[in-house]
């Protein structure tokens, strides 16, 4: 018989014996290595005796020597890569735990030597990277060798695979697991201009991954993304969540927070000016700050020596407070994010002086009118709202409503203070640019709200109305793209937030419209808007000025009553000019009907006005006036003591009385017809005044618009 033949007789009658006598099957084994001690197929086979035994010290002796002898054997890669999955795997399986505790017993320098030659034997980039991130794991000192390359391929694989968005395995496993080891190693010397490299990198991975869209079944995620991790496409060999990875390791725990600590390290490693180790992103632009002040306008050399830390810290505090705002104001936005306000709100001008701006002078005294009780006829803040300075301008907000309102309005002003810093100088504003084109923010829709927020509170309207086109632009790309469409009213954000851009730029006609788009999509609430005796007891305070902004429940409960102050804002100088216009007038009294007795002051006046004039004529007056003081001082005013004022107030009721003219200018038939109708507008006084209200605004709408200039 021949060599070969006989080492394949010992193996199989050694396998033959294991389940008998494993004790037998051993010492044939042993005998056969000492007659052939070159044979890979007796010393394989006592491993996989060993091994199936899970005895750990002999399977380790016996793998370390196939290992050195037999290194270009197919079944030894095998079996090493079956045992460095393992290692890979953060799984409690029993027989994993044995594959380790083999690994665990070969000589560091073997260890060393056999992940290197896994590695190359892996063709698959993400495995192989683990790989080799394993190997940088257990021997720190290979990471001055290997891991500035392993880094590079992770960032070429990205561009070679194309993917859409920094959230993907490859940068994943950049950030989260290559990039600290290369960071913390403390013989590594890295260039200045690689150091920024890597942290942006790594700021744009967390910041998109905290940001990113909500996924589209909203709970369960398919094997496709894992942990807002996309993979690439099909057909390209690599997986998201490899083979030995559990989906928890493709989660990442506290974004913010390690972005923070990154930082720190990167600002020592880079020497940065004042750096003491970063706590809180307040901190990071407190410092920054400080330079920038310490740095004269004209001292270019050294904004340029500082350029980088001071934009790199400003970018990340910009989109940090960025982000807990816009999460704040609009939560939807965001996979996974939980806020404590009802969300989503929107900026508006506060319109709360609406009524209060108009100093009324009575000439007329009418028990009816007298329906405060002397209260004061201002409409200011409640006990419950807050005002949130910021020079000069203030934010008011109902803290009953949103209950997080003060970390909300403290990261809108901290944002705000980043963006001026940032551009506040020629060369931090170039730099600053560079990466918001790299990192594509043009497209982030939730920071365009950001932006657009920050505009309109700086009072930059016309600007504000550019923000707001490409606003909808990317809410209507981002519907099309995602399979959840967003509800009505967070689609007619950008709609209201431009009426009142227009009317605070005295556009009065293109905000009534903009206003009344919106209306079209609101539903009124079923019970009228009715404040609580608890609520009218409250004390008034001082009216605020004209300029505050209030932030506002993007709900049909919120929106429309402002746009019904909105378009009595629109109307009333109109209403109220030297040239007679009654069909301004009329729209201004149905509208003064809500949130009454708050307008009765410019009710007064505008009863004034149509003393003055002797007549008035809208015909509209019975489909939507419903407020029984009013009909009860239009009644009083045809009376001899209200001055027998001629009213024109049902439908075609001019052309009546110029055909039957007879003493004072009305007739008997006409006069009773008056009384008939506010007999039965009377009766209508229960209605719902939303309802009313809302009614108007839909079936007046082409009136109204072309009422304005």
């Amino acid at each position: 018989m021949s060599a070969q033949g006989d080492c394949e007789f010992l193996v199989k009658r050694a396998r033959e014996l294991v389940p008998q006598d494993p004790y037998a099957a051993k010492a044939w084994l042993i005998t056969a290595r000492t007659l052939y001690p070159t044979d890979f197929n007796i010393q394989y086979e006592m491993y996989s005796i060993e091994r199936n035994a899970e005895r750990t010290t002999s399977a380790g002796r016996l793998l370390y020597d196939i290992f050195v002898n037999f290194p270009d054997q197919p079944v030894v890669w095998r079996e090493i890569s079956v045992i460095t999955a393992a290692l890979r795997n953060d799984s409690q399986d029993k027989h994993a735990q044995f594959l380790k505790a083999v690994f665990e017993t070969l000589p560091g320098q073997v260890q060393c030597k056999m992940l290197l030659k896994a590695t190359e034997q892996c063709f698959n980039t993400l495995e192989k990277a683990e790989m080799l991130l394993l190997l940088l794991k257990r021997f720190p000192e290979s990471v001055v060798q290997h891991g500035v390359s392993l880094g590079e391929s992770l960032l070429e694989a990205e561009s070679v695979e194309d993917q859409e968005t920094p959230v993907n395995c490859f940068r994943k496993l950049f950030v989260c697991d290559v990039l600290p080891l290369i960071l913390n190693n403390p013989e590594m010397c890295l260039p200045v201009s690689l150091l920024y490299k890597y942290m942006h990198k790594a700021a744009e991975f967390y910041i998109c991954y905290v940001t990113r869209e909500p996924s589209a079944d909203g709970q369960m995620q398919s094997s496709q993304e894992v942990g807002g991790l996309k993979s690439p496409g099909r057909g390209r060999g690599q997986r998201c969540v490899i083979d030995g990875l559990s989906e928890k390791a493709s989660v990442v725990t506290e974004p913010w927070d390690r972005l923070l600590e990154m930082v720190g390290v990167v600002g020592s490693l880079c020497d940065w000016q004042g750096e003491k180790g970063s706590r809180s992103y307040a901190e990071l632009l407190q410092r920054v700050s400080d330079l920038c002040r310490f740095l004269s306008a004209a001292d270019t050399e050294g904004f340029s020596r500082c350029c980088s830390q001071i934009v790199s810290c400003c970018t990340l505090v910009l989109f940090h407070c960025a982000f807990h705002y816009v999460s704040a104001v609009q939560p939807s936005l965001f996979q996974g994010h939980l806020s404590l306000s009802s969300g989503p709100w929107v900026l508006l001008e506060d319109l709360s002086s609406v009524y209060a701006d108009v100093e009324v002078e009575r000439k007329h005294t009418h028990k009816k009118r007298k329906l405060a009780d002397g209260r004061e006829k201002t409409m200011s803040s409640d006990d419950e709202d807050v005002l949130a300075k910021g020079r000069g301008r203030h934010i008011v907000v109902s803290k009953s409503e949103m209950l997080n309102w003060a970390e909300t309005l403290d990261h809108f002003r901290t944002a705000r203070e980043s963006w001026d810093l940032l551009h506040s100088h020629p060369s931090l504003e170039a730099e600053f640019a560079k990466i918001c084109s790299a990192w594509k923010t043009e497209m982030w829709l939730w920071f365009r709200i950001f932006l657009t927020d920050m505009i309109i509170y700086q009072g930059q309207y016309r600007k504000a109305l550019s923000s707001l086109a490409l606003m909808s632009s990317l809410q209507l790309q981002q519907n099309q793209n995602s399979l959840q469409s967003s509800s009505s009213l967070e689609n007619h954000r950008a709609v209201i937030q431009q009426a009142s851009c227009h009317y605070a730029l005295g556009e009065y006609r293109l905000a009534c419209e903009k206003l009344l788009e919106a209306v079209g999509g609101l539903m009124p609430q079923n019970q009228e808007f009715v404040k609580s005796i608890d609520e009218q007891r409250k004390p008034r305070s001082k009216t605020r000025r004209g300029n505050d902004l209030r932030l506002v429940p993007c709900t049909s409960k919120s929106i429309l009553p402002f746009c019904l102050q909105l378009m009595l804002a629109c109307f009333k100088l109109r209403a109220f000019t030297d040239n007679r216009d009654d069909l301004a007038l009329g729209h201004v009294i149905v509208l003064l009907q809500f949130d009454w007795p708050q307008g009765e002051s410019l009710f007064l006046k505008a009863v004034d006005k149509i003393c003055q004039q002797g007549s008035f004529q809208y015909e509209n007056f019975f489909n939507y006036v419903t407020n029984i003081d009013m009909l009860e001082e239009f009644a009083y005013l045809r009376t001899t003591e209200g001055g027998r004022v001629q009213l024109e107030l049902l439908p075609n009721q001019g052309m009546l009385i110029k055909h039957h003219t007879v003493t004072r200018g009305i007739t008997k038939g006409v006069k009773e017809d008056f009384r008939l109708a506010m007999e039965r507008q009377v009766s209508r006084c229960g209605e719902n005044l939303l309802m009313v209200l809302h009614r108007f605004c839909i079936n007046e709408k082409i009136i109204l618009i072309q009422s304005l200039p």
